[in-house]
C-alpha cells in the first residue's frame, strides 16, 4: 500500500462531508458565542469572552479633539475595564458580507504588571481570508465578519474603539457609512500548550488516503501509513524538544520522492521533482482541539497553487509561543468568526518551524479558507506576524520554500511557474473567471489586500527559486 503521510488527527474523524459547522458527537450546542446585547463577558466552552460594544461619544477629531460634522457616524467601543485572562483578541460583527469601513484599535493590560499598552491597531481585514462563496463552510449561517486577530500577550485588561470612515470632506452628497451591526470584542485565551508524554513506540501518523474529486465527499475512515518517532529531531529550532512526538520527521530527497511519485501522477520511469519533505509540527503538537472544528474533511482535486499569507498577529513574540498563537487563531476562526476550521493550510512561525493547519491531511489537497474566490485547487501558508513595515526572517522565507518545493512538487508543480485557477468570487476577479497565476502567489495577488504585506510579498522571489531548487529543477 502506498505510504502516505498525513494528519494525526485523521484515525479519529469520519471523512464524509455532513452539515456544515455540525456539533461533534456528545457536546452541547454553543449558544453563548454571541448574547444578548450586553457589555458584560460572557463565558463561551473553552476559553473566549465576547463583549457587546457600545457607541462611546460624538465623533470627533483625534488630532485636534473638535467634534466632526454631523455626517460622521458614531464610534464604537469599550473603556478600559479588568476581564479575565486572555492573549488574542480580535472585533467580530454579524454580517459576514458587510465591510468595516474604519480602523479598530486596542490596548491592552498586561498580567501582573499592571501596566497598560499604548492604543495598537487591528488590521480589518474584513472578508478576504473566509470560505468562497456558495460553499457549504461560507453558506452555513454561521460565519461572521471579523478583523484579523492580533496577539497581545497575557492580559487581563482590555479597551476598544472602532473609529468609523469620515466622508470625503470634499464631496458635498457624501454620507457616513455606518460601522456594521453586532460589533464584538472577542478575547482569546489559548490556554496551556499539550503536555507530552514520552514516545513508547511508533507515533502513527493516520488520515484518509483516496477522495472521489473536487470538493469532495470522501468514504470512510481510511488508513494512511505509519511514520515511526524514531529519528523525530529533539527540536525543530532548538526550543520545540516537548513537542517531538508530535513531529513528523523530514525525509530525504529521495524518500520524499519515492512516496510522492504516484500522487504526482508520474509515468514510471520520470522524473519526480518533489523536494524533501520538511519536519512538521502536527496539529497534535502546537495543542488543536479537535472537538472545536466540523468534524468532517473537504478536499479539491489537486494544489496547483500556494498563496502566501501573513497572519497579522504582529511580531512581538517568541518562537516558544507559538504554538499558543496557533491555538488562538484556531479559536477565533472556528467559534468566533463561525468557520469549520483554522483557515490555513499551514503555518510558519519566524524562527522557521512548519505546522499543520487545516485538518485533513497533510499531504491532501484539503480545501481551505485563505484567499476568498481561490481556495479551490490551492493551499495557504500564513507566516505568523506582520510584514507591512518588518522584514520576514530569512528563516521563514528558506521554511516557506522547503514546505511548497515538498507539497507542490506532489501535485507536480513547478513553483516558478504559472498555474490557471477558476475565481470562486471577490473584489478583484468575477465569479467564473479563469485566472493565470504565479504557483507561489501573495494573497493580494488573487484578492485585492495588503496581505501578505509588502515586505513579505517582495521575499516571494527569491522562495520561488529556492523551492525550484529544491525540487532538482
Amino acid at each position: 500500500m502506498r505510504a502516505f503521510i498525513t494528519s494525526s488527527i485523521g484515525v479519529t474523524c469520519a471523512a464524509v462531508l455532513v452539515l456544515p459547522l455540525a456539533v461533534p458527537a456528545g457536546a452541547a450546542p454553543d449558544t453563548s458565542t454571541f448574547p444578548a446585547e450586553s457589555a458584560e463577558p460572557v463565558d463561551v466552552p473553552g476559553s473566549t469572552q465576547s463583549l457587546s460594544m457600545r457607541t462611546l461619544s460624538a465623533p470627533f477629531d483625534r488630532a485636534t479633539g473638535v467634534p466632526t460634522r454631523a455626517a460622521a457616524a458614531p464610534e464604537q467601543g469599550l473603556p478600559e475595564r479588568e476581564v479575565r485572562p486572555f492573549s488574542l483578541v480580535g472585533v467580530v460583527w454579524d454580517d459576514a458580507n458587510t465591510e468595516l469601513h474604519g480602523t479598530v484599535q486596542v490596548r491592552t493590560r498586561a498580567t501582573g504588571t499592571g501596566e497598560w499598552s499604548d492604543w495598537q491597531d487591528v488590521e480589518t481585514h474584513n472578508a478576504e481570508h473566509s470560505a468562497d462563496p456558495g460553499t457549504a463552510e461560507r453558506e452555513s449561517g454561521a460565519v461572521r465578519g471579523s478583523t484579523a486577530p492580533l496577539w497581545v500577550g497575557d492580559s487581563d485588561g482590555v479597551a476598544v474603539r472602532v473609529h468609523p470612515e469620515a466622508p470625503d470632506p470634499l464631496d458635498r452628497t457624501a454620507t457616513a457609512v455606518p460601522l456594521p451591526a453586532g460589533l464584538r470584542l472577542e478575547l482569546v485565551d489559548p490556554g496551556e500548550d499539550p503536555q507530552q508524554a514520552p514516545a513508547t513506540g511508533p507515533e502513527i501518523a493516520t488520515g484518509p488516503e483516496t477522495a472521489t474529486g473536487p470538493e469532495t465527499e470522501a468514504g470512510a475512515e481510511a488508513e494512511a501509513g505509519a511514520e515511526s518517532a524514531a529519528g523525530v529531531p529533539a527540536a525543530v529550532d532548538g526550543r520545540i524538544a516537548p513537542l517531538a512526538p508530535s513531529v513528523l520527521p523530514a525525509l530525504s530527497k529521495a524518500e520524499s520522492q519515492a512516496r510522492g511519485e504516484a500522487q504526482a501522477g508520474l509515468a514510471p520511469g520520470a522524473q519526480p521533482y518533489i523536494g524533501p519533505r520538511p519536519s512538521i509540527i502536527t496539529r497534535k503538537g502546537w495543542g488543536a482541539d479537535e472537538k472545536l472544528r466540523e468534524r468532517t474533511f473537504v478536499y479539491t482535486s489537486k494544489v496547483k497553487a500556494a498563496f502566501i499569507h501573513h497572519s497579522a498577529t504582529g511580531n512581538n513574540y517568541k518562537c516558544s509561543q507559538a504554538a499558543s498563537i496557533l491555538r488562538g487563531i484556531y479559536r477565533y476562526h472556528v467559534k468566533s468568526s463561525g468557520w469549520r476550521d483554522i483557515g490555513y493550510n499551514f503555518a510558519v512561525d519566524k524562527c522557521g518551524n512548519i505546522y499543520e493547519g487545516r485538518a485533513g491531511g497533510v499531504t491532501r489537497a484539503v480545501l481551505g479558507a485563505h484567499t476568498l474566490g481561490f481556495n479551490t485547487n490551492s493551499m495557504g501558508i500564513a507566516v505568523l506576524g506582520t510584514f507591512t513595515k518588518s522584514n520576514p526572517p530569512a528563516a521563514a522565507v528558506n521554511a516557506v520554500a522547503k514546505l511548497t518545493a515538498w507539497k507542490l512538487g506532489l501535485f507536480g508543480a513547478d513553483p516558478r511557474g504559472k498555474a490557471t485557477l477558476v475565481s470562486g468570487g471577490g473584489n478583484k476577479y468575477k465569479k467564473g473567471k479563469k485566472v493565470k497565476l504565479n504557483v507561489i502567489s501573495g494573497h493580494r495577488d488573487g484578492f485585492a489586500t495588503d496581505c501578505p504585506g509588502v515586505r513579505l510579498y517582495e521575499k516571494l522571489g527569491s522562495a520561488r527559486t529556492s523551492s525550484a531548487k529544491l525540487q532538482g529543477r
